[in-house]
């Protein structure tokens, strides 16, 4: 009686092995498939940048690069057959149909992208130092690096008000070279001979202003569009290129229109994180900085607090 016991006790439990390993095997599968998308989608997140609960998921760029353009309306730029290469980036990017400059003349437009102020400055005139908060200063005290990038200043750190076709009114983080407060070193105001032809050496956010010949300031229409597009093309387009496979951004803005269209000007965001459309969500100087500030986790300058950064355009989608 003793054997016949122990023999049923010893099928039924080899029964209930093979029956436990066919139910809860594709119980494996189904949860390997869920966990593991999981986990991947975890690693990608991870890139981008919240900031808190209430704060939309951003991607984080290795890099931005914008550049300032001059005195142009949206429609003198946008789908204008004088400027063939930055409506290629139009096309391959997001355009902003209703972006604004600040005010008029450039100089206060220049000071509102990098501080979210214009700095009470209602004209050109030139020297002027600052201590206000500004993008330069907020990326240093985050650990991260910045420089402007200036056509035909002369050599770092100068603190020229012009020479040849530089301007220093086109050039607003010198205004916080050494200041005492938010001040930044000159070592990040540096001639466009020094953008760097290894583009993973650039800092993770660099402002280029081509001199006021290839900035569309100087010269008659169509030829200082024309001029502007080339040059445009032939500094930047190895770096646009380079950008699509390492995580970085080009920004193409323009400081004010030409007072034809109510200050509209073109605003172009091209990268591998951008979803290529046009939008129409309102813009200024403001909303662009207040945007840069937020990929990176920044603190914000002057009316940035008060902008709503751009989200639309992200490849990494906002939370719901």
């Amino acid at each position: 009686m003793a054997e016949r016991s122990q023999e049923p006790q010893s099928s039924w439990w080899r029964i209930s092995v093979r029956e436990w390993y066919i139910i809860h095997m594709p119980w494996k599968i189904i949860l390997g498939t869920i966990v593991m998308p999981l986990a991947i989608g975890a690693c990608v997140l991870s890139a981008a940048s919240t900031l808190d609960d209430s704060t939309p998921l951003l991607p984080r760029p290795d890099h931005i690069v914008m550049v300032i353009e001059e005195n142009h309306s949206y429609s003198q730029i946008i789908d204008s057959p004088d400027a063939p290469y930055i409506n290629r980036l139009a096309a391959e990017g997001a355009v902003f149909t209703q972006s604004f400059g600040i005010t008029h003349p450039s100089q206060p437009n220049y000071l509102a992208l990098f501080s979210g102020s214009t700095q009470g400055i209602t004209d050109n005139s030139c020297p002027h130092t600052f201590t206000t908060p500004n993008l330069g200063h907020a990326l240093l005290k985050a650990g991260l690096t910045f420089a402007g990038y200036s056509e035909d200043l002369p050599e770092v750190g100068s603190l020229i008000c012009s020479v040849g076709f530089y301007a220093r009114k086109h050039n607003p983080w010198v205004n916080w070279q050494d200041s005492l407060t938010n001040g930044l070193p000159a070592t990040v105001n540096v001639p466009m001979t020094s953008f760097p032809t290894d583009y993973s050496t650039l800092p993770t956010v660099s402002v280029v202003v081509p001199n006021q010949i290839n900035d569309m300031h100087h010269g008659k229409n169509p030829d200082t569009i024309q001029t502007g597009d080339r040059w445009l093309q032939e500094h930047l387009d190895a770096y646009v290129q380079w950008a699509q496979q390492h995580n970085s951004l080009l920004i193409v803005t323009w400081d004010e229109d030409n007072k034809t269209e109510n200050n509209r000007i073109g605003t172009v965001f091209v990268g591998p994180m951008v979803q290529a459309g046009r939008y129409d969500q309102r813009i200024t100087h403001d909303n662009v900085l207040r945007t840069i500030e937020d990929l990176y986790g920044l603190s914000h300058s002057g009316a940035s607090a008060d902008a709503v950064p751009i989200t639309e355009i992200w490849k990494v989608q906002p939370s719901p």
